[in-house]
C-alpha cells in the first residue's frame, strides 16, 4: 500500500509517497480504508524538526516517520476483541500516519461516521474537534455564558465556535476581515475584526475566553474576563514558524502560574484522544450543530503542496488530503487533469 512518509527534517518537499507493508489489526483494533485525512498545527512541526520537538521525535532523524493524525474511512477488518464495529462501517478517529491507503487504529479512537457528513468533513475531525471540545470544557463551557473564541477561523477555531454555541452560549470571534462572514455563517453571536480592532480594549466582559493565538498580555485578557472568568490556553496560533511562537509559549506557561494566586483563571489543557468525546463530536455533526469547515482538498501526490499553504498560516478551517488509489508507484497522480486541477475545491460550496 501507499502512504506519507517523511525520512528527515525538512521542508514539506521531504514529504515522500513510499510503498509499505499493508498493516494487520491487533485484537483491539480496526484495518480501515482510508478515504480522507488532514492536516494539524503538529504534523508541520514534526516535520521541520524544531530543536525542542526532536528530544521526542528523534535528534538526527525522525523515530515515527508516518504522516498525519485524523483520517475518515471504511472498516474492512478487525481483531477478535472489537465487537462495536464490523466491515462496511464507516468511521473517523485519530491515528499516527493517518495520510496512508490503509490504517490500524484502536478501538477506542474511533467512531462511527455520521451518514449527513462526507469522508472529507469527516477526516477533518479527529485532533482539532477534540482540542476545541476539550479546551471548551476546561473553561467549564455551560448555557448562556459569553464566550469569546481568538482564532476563530483556523481549524481548531471553527469547531470551538460552533461546539460552543451547541453548549448555547452567546460567541464572539476573533478574526481577520477575510474571515468575518465565514464566523457568521458558523453561528457566530457577535465578530471582531482583529485588523481594525483590539478585542482587549473592548469594553464587554466575557465568562470564557477560548484562546487560541495567545498574542496577548495576561494583563490585557483579564481586562476582559468576569472577576471569576476562565481563559482557556488552547495553542499559539499560526501553523507558519515565526519568532513570536516561542514568546507565545512563555504567555501561556506564565499566565497557567498566575491562575494560582488571583480568582480569573488561565487553564492549560492536554488533548487526548478518546471515543466519548469522538462520538460527542459524531453527535453533533448528525444533528447538524456541527459541521467541518474544509478550506481546500488536496490528492494524496499533493500533500507537500498542502502542507506549505498550511505553514503559511492563513488556512481557513481544515485541509483535507483525499486517499486515491489511482497513485503510481513514482508517486504521480495517474490523471493529469486532476493534478492540475490541484483537487482544490471549496468542499463546503
Amino acid at each position: 500500500m501507499k502512504a506519507i512518509k517523511f525520512c528527515e527534517y525538512g521542508p514539506p518537499e521531504v514529504l515522500k509517497i513510499a510503498e509499505i507493508e499493508k498493516p494487520v489489526p491487533k485484537d483491539n483494533e480496526l484495518l480501515v480504508k482510508v478515504r480522507a485525512a488532514s492536516l494539524n498545527f503538529i504534523d508541520g512541526g514534526l516535520v521541520r524538526g524544531p530543536f525542542i520537538l526532536r528530544w521526542m521525535s528523534g535528534l538526527r532523524k525522525p523515530k515515527f516517520t508516518g504522516f498525519g493524525r485524523d483520517f475518515a474511512g471504511v472498516v474492512e477488518a478487525s481483531g477478535k476483541d472489537v465487537t462495536e464495529f464490523k466491515p462496511g462501517d464507516e468511521v473517523f478517529g485519530v491515528k499516527w500516519g493517518a495520510i496512508a491507503e490503509y490504517v490500524c487504529a484502536r478501538k477506542d479512537r474511533v467512531a462511527l461516521k455520521p451518514a449527513n457528513i462526507t469522508f472529507e468533513q469527516a477526516g477533518a475531525v479527529g485532533l482539532a474537534g477534540l482540542t476545541a471540545l476539550q479546551g471548551l470544557r476546561t473553561g467549564k463551557i455551560h448555557a448562556s455564558q459569553k464566550v469569546l473564541i481568538n482564532g476563530a477561523s483556523g481549524g481548531v477555531g471553527t469547531f470551538a465556535l460552533q461546539i460552543a454555541k451547541a453548549f448555547d452560549a452567546e460567541v464572539t470571534a476573533v478574526c481577520s476581515t477575510r474571515n468575518v462572514e465565514m464566523a457568521r455563517n458558523l453561528g457566530a453571536d457577535h465578530v471582531v475584526d482583529y485588523t481594525k480592532e483590539d478585542f482587549t480594549k473592548r469594553e464587554e466582559r466575557y465568562d470564557l475566553l477560548f484562546d487560541d493565538v495567545n498574542n496577548h498580555s495576561i494583563s490585557e485578557r483579564r481586562r476582559i474576563l468576569n472577576p471569576h472568568g476562565i481563559c482557556v490556553l488552547a495553542g499559539i496560533g499560526s501553523a507558519g514558524l515565526h519568532s513570536g511562537q516561542l514568546e507565545r509559549v512563555a504567555r501561556i506557561f506564565g499566565a497557567a502560574f498566575l491562575s494560582r494566586f488571583i480568582d480569573q483563571k488561565f487553564e492549560r489543557y492536554i488533548t487526548t484522544s478518546n471515543q466519548a468525546d469522538l462520538r460527542f463530536l459524531s453527535d453533533l455533526m448528525a444533528n447538524g450543530k456541527v459541521t467541518p469547515f474544509v478550506e481546500k482538498t488536496y490528492a494524496m501526490a499533493e500533500t507537500p503542496e498542502a502542507l506549505r499553504y498550511f505553514a503559511e498560516g492563513h488556512a481557513r478551517g481544515k485541509l483535507v488530503i483525499e486517499i486515491a488509489t489511482a497513485v503510481t508507484s513514482a508517486g504521480e497522480i495517474t490523471s493529469a487533469e486532476t493534478m492540475r486541477n490541484g483537487r482544490t475545491r471549496e468542499a463546503n460550496r
